[in-house]
């Protein structure tokens, strides 16, 4: 029976023996979207020539803007003519090329050496202005802009706050079960681009989560010969070890307030979940039970902890209200669920669904207890929520090699973050960061 723990252990923390390889992630592949989405025109921006180095700033639009699945990007090279403000844009070429949105702007070197970028949105049809916004940034900001202008494009035509500016986390290993290996945790834009390594080892790395403000993050390590929680920050330098127990020290996850930590600890025995008070590292805990308790997520407010355990034979998720211990189960179809996350409207669950001996990610509705499988690709693992609850991030398999997909909730809009030299795992969306 402790053998069959272990490896259930082993499947759901991660530690796998798959041979995992680095490499950057590559451009995206956009693999599905809406059946009519909305056609939109981002016309290059005026730049001065200094800035000419830099990405174009329209193209980073576009493209955020078609990764959300929502919109149809106009090819630059369609366009009828260039304006850069409002006394340039004549509607008829628009909706001559049928777009709904119309996107134009400029960017300038100021007097302070910074950079002064103006957008401008308009609806087409009805011929009017809808957003006009400026922002004096630094040139090392110059993508971070396109992000946000994106996101205000987002916010502004759909009413949902846009995830353009998150980033993301996951981890890479090179020459993984080798005496050369070395796994680094990556950090970058949500586009995949810019990525900078946070920390690396020769140990593995395991279940990275972000703080709520997205200043600290928390993970597994393998530094002293045994898995232990470590929390450090994203800028700066404080990184500290929280637990080393003896057994397991796994699946750490802030609390939406940022002042605790969840986690999963067999330091008495059987894999139970406990609470960590990060101003006193008190430990309480939460489950107790002879099967093997794991993966805690905290529900939106705080109340309620989401978690797998196998205490009913097989694995499946459970949700305990911390106030009162009361436990309940969450998943019936299917004899494999685990690694849930409650959506931002504290009804919806999404989390790994084994179906036909084949893992996906799968949607469940609490309410109306319906089921829906998100993806089709298999080895389907390691979901997590963008911030504004529209999509998730997950790791996958492509020609045998671990790469991260991005899914809509409903599963109508799809694309892949392949990487050029190696697999990539344990992917998490960061939340909304702060200007």
């Amino acid at each position: 029976m402790q053998k069959i723990h272990i490896v259930f252990v082993m499947l759901l923390s991660g530690l796998s023996s798959l041979a995992w390889g680095v490499g950057s992630l590559d451009t995206i592949i956009i693999d599905r979207g809406v059946d009519e989405p909305i056609r939109i025109a981002v016309v290059p921006f005026k730049t001065d020539p200094s800035l000419s180095g830099e990405a174009a700033m329209a193209d980073v639009i576009g493209f955020d803007l078609a990764r959300s699945g929502q919109f149809d990007a106009l090819a630059s090279e369609n366009m009828l003519s260039y304006p850069n403000n409002r006394q340039m844009v004549f509607f008829r070429d628009w909706r001559i090329l049928k777009a709904t949105y119309l996107v134009i702007g400029n960017a300038r070197i100021v007097a302070s050496g910074e950079v002064a970028v103006n957008f401008e949105l308009y609806d087409v049809p009805g011929e009017r202005l809808m957003l006009s916004r400026r922002y004096t940034v630094s040139r090392s900001q110059w993508r971070d802009v396109a992000h946000k202008i994106s996101d205000a494009v987002y916010t502004e035509i759909t009413g949902v706050r846009g995830a353009f500016s998150t980033k993301i986390m996951y981890v890479l290993a090179q020459n993984a079960g080798s005496p050369q290996a070395v796994f680094s945790l990556e950090i970058a834009d949500s586009d995949g681009e810019r990525s900078r390594t946070l920390f690396s080892s020769r140990e593995p790395i395991l279940s990275a989560n972000w703080s709520p403000d997205g200043k600290r993050v928390v993970y597994v390590t393998f530094e002293t010969g045994r898995p232990s929680i470590v929390i450090q920050d994203v800028e700066g330098s404080y990184r500290e070890r929280l637990t080393n127990f003896r057994g397991l020290n796994s699946a750490p996850v802030f609390s939406p307030d940022g002042q605790s930590l969840a986690m999963v600890l067999s330091k008495d025995g059987d894999p139970e979940i406990f609470i960590m008070d990060l101003q006193t590292r008190a430990l309480r805990q939460i489950t107790r039970h002879h099967g093997i308790d794991t993966e805690p997520s905290w529900t939106p407010d705080g109340k309620h902890l989401i978690f797998t355990s196998d205490r009913g034979g097989r694995p499946q998720i459970y949700q305990v209200e911390l106030a009162t211990n009361y436990l309940e189960r969450l998943t019936f179809t299917g004899s494999y669920n685990a690694r849930g996350q409650m959506l931002p409207d504290g009804r919806h669950l999404v989390f790994v669904h084994r179906a036909e001996g084949v893992f996906h990610i799968a949607w469940q509705d609490l309410e109306r207890d319906n089921l829906q499988i998100l993806t089709q690709t298999s080895l389907d693992e390691s979901p997590s929520l963008a911030p504004n609850g529209t999509m998730l991030i997950y790791a996958t398999q492509d020609q045998g090699r671990g790469i991260l997909a991005v899914v809509s909730i409903d599963g109508s809009v799809k694309y892949r973050l392949p990487s050029s030299s190696g697999d990539v795992r344990e992917p998490a969306w960061s939340p909304f960061l702060e200007d």
